[in-house]
Order: C-alpha cells, then structure tokens, then sequence
C-alpha cells in the first residue's frame, strides 16, 4: 500500500506525456513518420515571421540596414554553396550581447550581437553561420520533435508497467523503474543533440569550404568561445549552453577542415600567339581580392605568398587555333585585408548599436584611444565617430572621419558615417551632398537610400519628399516586408500629401514589427473614409482581409490559458530578456 502514492503519481505523469503527445495539444500535425511531414514549408514560414514579428515587437531585433544587409549577404554566400540552396532563408540579429545564435523553423536563423562583437574574424563569423543553417537544412527542429515524440511515449509505458508489476513488492523495483526511464528519456535527448551538432559541425564545415572561407574556421570560432569562458571565469557563453562544447568536438571539427584544405581560387593564363610569334604568357599568380574596391588597402603580401607556395600547375595538352596552351593555376585563396578590413567597420558599429549608453561607449573608445597605441586602428577610429554621433557631437565625429576618408576616400560605409554627421551637424547642403553622390555611386543600395531619405524628410517640405519618394518607391517594392523602409515610405507619403498610401505604409511598419492588432485597427479605421477611391478602397480591403485571420490566429496562440502559446513557451521572457545590455 505505501506505493499506492508513487504509483499514483507516476500514472499521472504518464498519461501527461500521453496528453502531450495528442494532436490537439501538439501545434505541428502528425501525418506522417518523417520529419518533413510533420509541417508544411508554408507553416513553418508562417511560423519563424510570427517568431520574428513578435520578437521586433519587444525590440530585440538590430534593424539597422548597413548591419542586416551584411549579415544577409554573409549568410546568403553560404547558403548558396550549401548542399540545398534554398532561397526561404531570413538572417537577422538579435539585439543581445550574449554570445549566442540559433535557428528557426522556416530558415530563420538569428546571430546574437554579442557573437559578432565576439569574433575575431569574418571566417570564424561564417563557420557559426554555416552551423545554424545546417540545422535548418538538416531539419533537426524537426527531427529532434518528432524524435522525442517516438521515445518518450514507450520509454514511460514500459515504466508504468513495471511500476504496476511491482504494486504489491516491498523491494525499491518501482522506484528504480522510475529513475531508470527518466534517465533513459534525458541520455536520449542529450545523444539526439550530440548527433544534431556533429551533424551540423560536419556539413557546416563543407559548406564553409565550398564558399571560400577557411574550412579550420569553424574549429577558430569554438576555440574563441571556449577563451570568452576561461576569461569570464564561470559565465559560460549561451552559446555553448545551447550548443555543447568540449576538446573533441574542436579536434573533431579540425580534422574535416583538414580533410577538406583550404578554400580554392582558379586563375587562367594564356594569351594568342601574335603574328611575329612572340605572344607571350603571364604565369604570374595574382592574389584574389573578394572585394573590388582598390582604395580598400593594401594586398595582403603574406597570404598571397602562402597562396602561390601551395599552388598547382595544371597545362593544357593542346592550345585552341593558333593559342599557346592554356595554363590553370589552382590556389587557396587569401581573402585579403579589404574582407576583413569591413567586418571590422561592421563590428564596431555593432558594439556601438548596443551599447547600453552612449556616453558608456563613447567613454569605452576614447580611454582605449588615449590609453593603448594598438588600439588606434581605422575600425575602432570609426567606432569612435559613430559613437560621438550618439552623442550628438557631430562636429568632433567629423574631425575623427576626415582623416579615414584621406586613407579610404572611396569607402561608403565612412562616407555614410560623415553624411549622417554632417546633416547632425546643421551642415544641411554638405550632407545633401554627400548623400545625393553616395546615390549615384551606389544605386538601390539600402542603407544609403534610407539615410538620404531621412534627410530630405527631415526638411519637412513636399518638394524634398517627392524626391524621397523617387528613392523609396523601388526599394519598398521590392522589400515590402521591411519595417523601416514602411516608415520611411510613410514619412515621405505624409509630407507630399498622400495622407491614405501614408496610412497604409504606417499600418504596414506596425504588422512588420509585431503590432498587428494596431495595423489591423489603423487599416479598419482608414476604410470609413468617405473620400477613398476605388482603387484605394480595393487596397484597403484586400488587406484587411489578409490580416484578420493572421490576427485572430495570434490571440487564440496568446491566450495564457493555451498550452503551447508563445506567451506561455518562450517568447513572453523576451521583454525582460531584452534588458541585459552589458556591451559599453
């Protein structure tokens, strides 16, 4: 009898796990034994832009364009040399300066602004890129719910079992049978992640190689996270909470990148013989420059060295037509000063955006500046003028600009840096000048376009605001689901005196960055006007139409009382969890 208790409870506990394993409880259907099936690809997009929205709603989301646009174009290098190039990807940073990144149903996948002010290199950057998108590719979200659903369910079966065996014993049998299926359910799902990461770890490392990067990256960006931990002593980087870490996962992720050498660049030389014979052949072996701007800095001499030592000749038996033969110089491929030389631009930008104070990061360049003749570099001199412009003092971010554009005249991240100070400045015209041939040099690009709009909305007149309008209109149709090219858009449309596109853009910046309920009300209250056209009316209602069940879906999965709500499962942590800034 004095088991009846414990077998009570356990009774319980199993048919919660049979309760948890029931459909209706259960978001993703269960229609089918593979992975895949258990949601559609449309259902799990739907998914990662609710995640997403909701996560721009607490503002833990870095939306700053120059940011997001490279972090995009770094994860899209990546994932066009994985093995499914999937498109459906969406790369973007989570305002948190914990070391961390993580992937999403639906190709969602999030780097922490702590793991770039973190990274020593782009490469190191790249490899824990190419990690998370391996998860998505691998679909181990997926797999790891559908794996737990398969275990669980028998594991604590078998336990009941021998718990009622075991009802009128007066050994500890139903105690242990309840210790060892609870041991046996934990080293399950603590394999399936060890299998997940090396898993990712492996494929990762082969798309790293496959895109140009340096394949030992990956093992780099551990050995980097494991230095994080020995210097903050006990505080382990989430990174590696959510991503378990020891030597032979290095040695492990080492060894393939061994395997696999370093990433290859192919030239081609060969010239045509002339008439008078003497056409002539350049075998020499030109270092690779990823990035095309020559004012960028020097050739990085060492690299290219090292790339011509481990080079391979390959000739050709017979040349074409009268055409020596042709020659094939294969090479790992330096990837330069000038790649590294803008992850550096791009990560002390970061470190400004999430600073807990201006004055604080400010402080953190200006001690480091005065105190540490190693620190005085272009990356850390732009981190300085970025944060003076934090702190409004615009005239002294120009001074600390001017120099860097003499060394890097051609640079548009430092042209865009001297724009924004001097408009903050009350140098109107300069910067209108600045940004109008920042325009024409770098057509359609995004960071520039929003920035220039900005200023010309700034003067608050229509005629500025058409001309806004002009820079905006082809971006927005082509993002339509940036939040802050909707707000720029809505800004330029209210000052030119489209007060109903205005409100639609307004409705739409609130739906993107997690308000829907607001958008939803903003677009009812726009469709009462008397005065809409029918075009205009059309619009209007085709939206209304769109959201309203996306909204109706929201409040039923944030309802507290729902089991499996995003308030009740994670995502209501997110206000709190958004707070610890401890960057300068």
């Amino acid at each position: 009898m004095r088991l009846v208790p414990t077998l009570s409870a356990l009774a319980v506990a199993c048919l919660s796990v049979l309760a948890g394993a029931r459909e209706p409880d259960v978001k993703l259907p269960d229609i089918g034994s593979s992975a895949a099936s258990l949601a559609t690809p449309q259902e799990l997009r739907e998914y990662g832009a609710g995640m997403l929205q909701e996560m721009r709603a607490y503002d833990l989301v870095v939306d700053d364009p120059l940011l997001v646009d490279y972090i995009n174009a770094l994860g899209y290098r990546l994932v066009a040399s994985s093995d499914h190039p999937d498109p459906g990807f969406t790369f973007f940073i989570v305002r948190d300066d914990q070391i961390n990144a993580f992937a999403a149903p639906g190709g969602y996948v999030a780097t922490n602004a702590g793991l770039i002010t973190a990274m020593d290199t782009e490469d190191e950057l790249a490899g824990v890129l190419a990690h998370e998108i391996s998860h998505v590719e691998q679909q181990h979200i997926l797999r790891a719910f559908e794996d737990q659903k398969k275990m669980s369910i028998p594991i604590m079966l078998g336990m009941l079992g021998v718990m009622i065996a075991s009802a009128h014993r007066t050994d500890d049998a139903a105690a242990a049978a309840m210790m060892t299926g609870t041991s046996l359910i934990q080293q399950r799902q603590i394999n399936f992640t060890r299998g997940d990461e090396a898993e990712a770890d492996r494929v990762g490392i082969q798309t790293l190689a496959r895109a140009g990067f340096d394949p030992m990256a990956m093992a780099g960006a551990f050995q980097t996270l494991q230095k994080v931990m020995r210097v903050n002593g006990i505080d382990i980087p989430e990174f590696l909470l959510d991503h378990p870490l020891d030597t032979k996962r290095i040695a492990d992720a080492k060894s393939r990148a061994e395997q696999l050498g370093c990433p290859k660049t192919t030239h081609v030389r060969g010239a045509p013989a002339s008439d008078a014979g003497g056409g002539g052949l350049d075998l020499t072996l030109s270092s690779r420059r990823l990035d095309a701007d020559a004012s960028s800095g020097p050739v990085d001499e060492a690299s290219a060295i090292a790339a011509s030592d481990a080079a391979t000749v390959t000739v050709a038996e017979h040349g074409e037509g009268k055409a020596l033969p042709r020659v094939t110089v294969a090479a790992c491929a330096p990837r330069g000063k000038a790649v590294q030389a803008y992850f550096e631009l791009m990560r002390e930008r970061m470190r400004v955006q999430i600073a807990k104070s201006p004055t604080a990061v400010r402080s953190y360049y200006a001690n480091n500046l005065r105190d540490d003749p190693a620190f005085d570099s272009v990356a850390n001199r732009y981190g300085y003028a970025l944060a003076l412009i934090a702190n409004r003092e615009a005239a002294t971010a120009i001074e600390q600009l001017r120099p860097l554009l003499a060394r890097q005249s051609d640079s548009p991240v430092l042209r865009l840096a001297l724009a924004n100070a001097q408009d903050q400045a009350g140098r109107r015209d300069e910067a209108l000048a600045t940004f109008a041939q920042l325009h024409r040099d770098f057509p359609g690009n995004r960071a520039i376009t929003l920035a220039y709009s900005d200023a010309l909305v700034a003067r608050a007149d229509a005629k500025n605001a058409r001309i806004a309008l002009d820079l905006l209109r082809p971006l927005v149709e082509r993002s339509a689901d940036d939040p802050e090219l909707q707000r720029a858009f809505a800004r330029a449309n209210e000052l030119a005196g489209d007060k109903v596109r205005a409100s639609e853009a307004y409705a739409e910046a609130a739906w993107l960055s997690g308000h829907a309920e607001d958008a939803l009300n903003q677009l009812k209250a726009l469709s009462k006007q008397a005065d809409l056209s029918y075009y205009q009316r059309s619009r209007i209602d085709a939206r209304i139409a769109e959201l309203t069940p996306a909204v109706l879906a929201l409040r039923k999965r944030s309802s507290p009382s729902e089991p499996g709500s995003l308030t009740a499962t994670g995502l209501s942590c997110c206000r709190a969890h958004g707070g610890t800034v401890t960057n300068p």
